[in-house]
C-alpha cells in the first residue's frame, strides 16, 4: 500500500520512450529535457523557500524587459543557463532576462538545438505568494556548425513557432506542475516531492471545444482595439437566452492562466492597447510555446489576424497580441475582427519603443 504511484510514469521514463519511437534519434532532446526539468526542479525548492531565505528583494537592476526583477527570477535565470550550458546539446539560448541570444557551444557549434525561456514567468506575483512558473521553447538549427556569433545567433532561432520541436512549462503553485508537448499531444506531471520525480498524472491533454471563462486584464479595457471589446462585451452579455455569461478569471501570471484554460478551457487574452501598440506579451518564449501547447490539445491561437504559430518573428524579443483557447471561442473572436475589418499593428510600430522599452534606452540598459 506504501508503494503505491512508484510504479508511475515519470518525465524522464516518458522522453526515453518518445525517444525509442524515432529509429534516428540520438538522444540529444532527451538529455536537453532532462536538462529543463532539473532547472525546473531548482527553481521550484527556490521558490518555495523564497521567503524563508529572503529572496522577495530587489535585485538592484530591471531586467532586459523592465519588469522589477527579484532576486529569485535571477536566481531562476541563472539556474536555467547552468543546466542548459552543462548539457553541451544547446547552441543558441535566448532568455527573456538577456537582452541578446547567447552563443554556447564554442566548439564549432555541434550542438544541433536552440532554446527560448522565460525562467520565471509572474515574477510581480512573488510577493503575494501567488503561482508563478518558468515557460521554454526548443527549436531545432538547420545549420549549428554555422552558428559563431550573436548575429548569427539570432538569426538562427528567429523561426516561426510551428517549427518548435518542444515546448512547455512548470507551474510552482499548491503542487508543482510540468506540462509539456514534442508534438505528439500535451502531457501533464506533477512533482512527486518523495520521489523527486515529475510523475505524468494528466496523459493527452484536451482543452474543451468551448468554455464559459475568459481571462484577460480588463483594467486596460477603454485601450483596447474594437474587436477585442466587442467580443467581450458579446460574452459578458450575450443576447442568446440559451447561453450564459462567461466568467472572468485573470491572475496575472500567465503559466497559471494558460494552466487554468488547458484545464477548464475558454479563452486567454492579451490584446494591444495604447501603450503595448505590438502586444505585451513576447513570442519566442511565451507566445510561441503556450500556442503550441494549445493547439496540440485542439485549441486555438491568434492574433486576431493571423495564426500566432505561422508568424516569423524578427527580433528576439518581439511582442504579439495574443488570444488563444479553446476552438470556438477563438473563432466566435475571430468574427468580431472579420466584421470590423479592423487592421492589424502597422509594420513600422516594430521599430517604435513602447514605453516600458523606452525606461531602458533612457538608462542605459
Amino acid at each position: 500500500e506504501n508503494l503505491r504511484g512508484l510504479d508511475s510514469i515519470t518525465l524522464t521514463r516518458y522522453v526515453l520512450h518518445g525517444q525509442r519511437a524515432h529509429n534516428h534519434a540520438r538522444g540529444d532532446l532527451t538529455i536537453l529535457l532532462t536538462a529543463v526539468q532539473l532547472a525546473c526542479k531548482v527553481t521550484d525548492v527556490c521558490v518555495r523557500r523564497s521567503g524563508i531565505a529572503k529572496l522577495y528583494g530587489l535585485a538592484g537592476i530591471g531586467n532586459f524587459q523592465s519588469d522589477s526583477e527579484k532576486d529569485l527570477k535571477t536566481l531562476a535565470n541563472d539556474t536555467f543557463k547552468t543546466n542548459i550550458e552543462a548539457c553541451e546539446k544547446v547552441s543558441v539560448m535566448v532568455s527573456e532576462s538577456e537582452d541578446m541570444a547567447l552563443v554556447l557551444d564554442r566548439n564549432l557549434n555541434s550542438a544541433k538545438y536552440a532554446i527560448a525561456f522565460d525562467p520565471l514567468d509572474g515574477s510581480s506575483n512573488i510577493d503575494a505568494n501567488i503561482s508563478v512558473g518558468s515557460i521554454f521553447a526548443v527549436y531545432r538549427l538547420h545549420d549549428a556548425g554555422g552558428i559563431r556569433t550573436v548575429e548569427e545567433a539570432t538569426k538562427a532561432i528567429l523561426q516561426k513557432g510551428s517549427e518548435i520541436a518542444a515546448a512547455g512549462y512548470a507551474m510552482y503553485g499548491s503542487s508543482t506542475s510540468l506540462v509539456i508537448s514534442t508534438g505528439d499531444g500535451v502531457h501533464a506531471f506533477t512533482l512527486d516531492p518523495s520521489l523527486g520525480e515529475f510523475v505524468l498524472t494528466q496523459p493527452s491533454l484536451r482543452i474543451k471545444d468551448r468554455g464559459n471563462i475568459y481571462s484577460v486584464n480588463e483594467g486596460n479595457s477603454d485601450e483596447w482595439n474594437e474587436s477585442t471589446r466587442l467580443y467581450v462585451n458579446s460574452i459578458k452579455f450575450p443576447t442568446d437566452e440559451t447561453r450564459k455569461p462567461y466568467s472572468l478569471r485573470y491572475i496575472g501570471t500567465m503559466v497559471a492562466d494558460i494552466h487554468r484554460t488547458l484545464f477548464y478551457g475558454g479563452v486567454f487574452m492579451y490584446p494591444t492597447d495604447r501603450l503595448h501598440r505590438r502586444g505585451k506579451l513576447r513570442l519566442l518564449y511565451e507566445v510561441f510555446p503556450m500556442a503550441f501547447l494549445i493547439e496540440n490539445a485542439g485549441g486555438k491561437a491568434t492574433t486576431g489576424w493571423e495564426r500566432v504559430l505561422d508568424i516569423v518573428p524578427t527580433t528576439v524579443h518581439q511582442r504579439s497580441p495574443v488570444y488563444m483557447g479553446s476552438k470556438l471561442d477563438v473563432e466566435d473572436l475571430l468574427g468580431f475582427f472579420q466584421q470590423t475589418g479592423e487592421q492589424p499593428p502597422s509594420i513600422c510600430d516594430e521599430d517604435t519603443l513602447d514605453e516600458d522599452d523606452l525606461s531602458f534606452e533612457m538608462k542605459g540598459i
